[in-house]
């Protein structure tokens, strides 16, 4: 049984990891920290998790985090490296769902968030936690970047084709829709329902936030520099992420069996039969992440189809994955959760 501490446990992506961990069997939660709701039994602003989660939130001067195993932030952006290195001094081994150890140039980082980087010697260490990337690396790293919500769902849906250097890696083409919870649970004009309902959208086409970590991990794979197009959209909906992927194919490949063989020893990733077309109901609440891939005509442009559900495998259930691959557990322990229908 490992200690765990959760950093930030108020909004969407902290109460699904609570969701998670509350049911892990290897797994005791011993501290949840809120500044603003110290004091407030969990499963009072959360009645999902009556009896699940007994605990009260705590400030972190109260949490003795240093005495966890392992502990998460489910903090905003800037947060987990200003404390990452005490904790890691200490023996505790950091798994942030933020941003702050995912881009491995703090220039960069510092370009796109906005901010001088707190613990760049941190960053150098930290392990990029996709799993079905780099699962040996995740087995011993002490800081663990959780992938973002849109990068995972990109970067799952083009690597097969970058990995066998069948696609044009000059002209990438990701359009992708995201529900609402990916803005977080903070209040927002444009988040309100009368705002948000009966709409659709497109944000961030100048520059996006998460095109840095896209493009870092396509070219890590395809050992070369990659020109990505990135173009988000709000949708209607709660959860969920639906990536249209595009390119141009370099040479006569079986795509179909090119998915089924990368993919085939991944119990998160489902790749669907010929001619599939998968929504993001059919992942909700999930682990998953299905693929469809598509030759439209018989063409040279692939059409890859990759959906998630932006709070789990886009944020607390991958970060639940790399804790039981860093931790020994069996991948699965905690996530075999069937997707919630309708």
């Amino acid at each position: 049984m490992i200690k765990v501490g959760v950093v930030g446990g108020t909004g969407y992506t902290g109460v699904e990891l609570l969701r998670l961990l509350s049911r892990h069997p290897g797994v005791e939660l011993v501290a949840i920290t809120s500044r603003g709701d110290a004091g407030t039994p969990v499963a009072d602003m959360f009645p999902s998790l009556r009896g699940r989660v007994g605990l009260k939130f705590v400030t972190p001067q109260e949490a003795a985090l240093e005495k966890c195993d392992a502990v998460f932030f489910a903090t905003p952006n800037g947060i987990a490296m200003q404390q990452a290195a005490e904790l890691v001094g200490a023996g505790v081994r950091v798994v942030d769902l933020a941003a702050d150890f995912r881009i491995r140039d703090v220039a960069e980082w510092a370009k796109w968030y906005g901010m001088t980087h707190a613990a760049p010697e941190l960053v150098a260490e930290a392990v990029y936690g996709l799993p079905e990337v780099n699962r040996e690396q995740v087995r011993g790293a002490r800081v663990l970047a959780n992938p973002g919500c849109y990068p995972t769902a990109v970067q799952l849906g083009f690597l097969p084709l970058i990995e066998a250097g069948a696609i044009e890696l000059g002209n990438l083409v990701a359009d992708a829709k995201s529900g609402v919870s990916g803005a977080g649970r903070k209040a927002g004009v444009h988040t309100l329902f009368p705002e948000a309902a009966d709409s659709f959208k497109a944000y961030g086409v100048a520059g996006h936030r998460h095109l840095p970590e896209i493009r870092q991990g396509l070219a890590l794979a395809a050992g070369a520099e990659v020109g990505l197009t990135f173009v988000p959209h709000l949708v209607p909906m709660i959860r969920g992420i639906h990536a249209t992927l595009y390119g141009r194919l370099t040479k006569d490949v079986d795509l179909q069996a090119l998915y089924e063989a990368r993919y085939a020893d991944e119990p998160f990733v489902d790749v669907m039969p010929k001619g599939s077309h998968p929504e993001t109901r059919s992942v909700r609440a999930s682990n998953l992440c299905r693929i469809a891939v598509h030759r439209p005509q018989g063409g040279d442009t692939v059409v890859v189809l990759s959906v998630i559900d932006n709070l789990v495998k886009g944020a607390a259930g991958q970060a639940v994955q790399n804790l039981n691959i860093m931790f020994g557990f069996d991948e699965t322990t905690g996530l075999d959760v069937v997707p919630v229908s309708p």
